[in-house]
């Protein structure tokens, strides 16, 4: 994952998030006191929040391994 200290990634927010979403690329946004943030694309964080529903549903993954095998 790239990394980008939080100033200079607040002058070139723009094409940041561009490049986060075109390219489904997270970006570690680091500081000096060691309290980093990760940007991701709005795409790729609804992906994120689905598959932790999905896998928060009883049965849901032996579910789908089963379907998968069965293909």
């Amino acid at each position: 994952m790239k990394a980008m200290n939080a100033t200079k990634a607040c002058a070139n927010l723009f094409k940041i998030m561009a490049f986060v979403n075109d390219n489904s690329q997270p970006l570690t946004l680091t500081n000096s006191k060691g309290k980093n943030a990760v940007l991701v694309g709005e795409d790729d964080w609804n992906a994120i929040q689905e598959t932790l529903y999905l896998n928060s549903v009883p049965g849901m993954v032996e579910s789908l391994i089963t379907c998968n095998n069965i293909a």
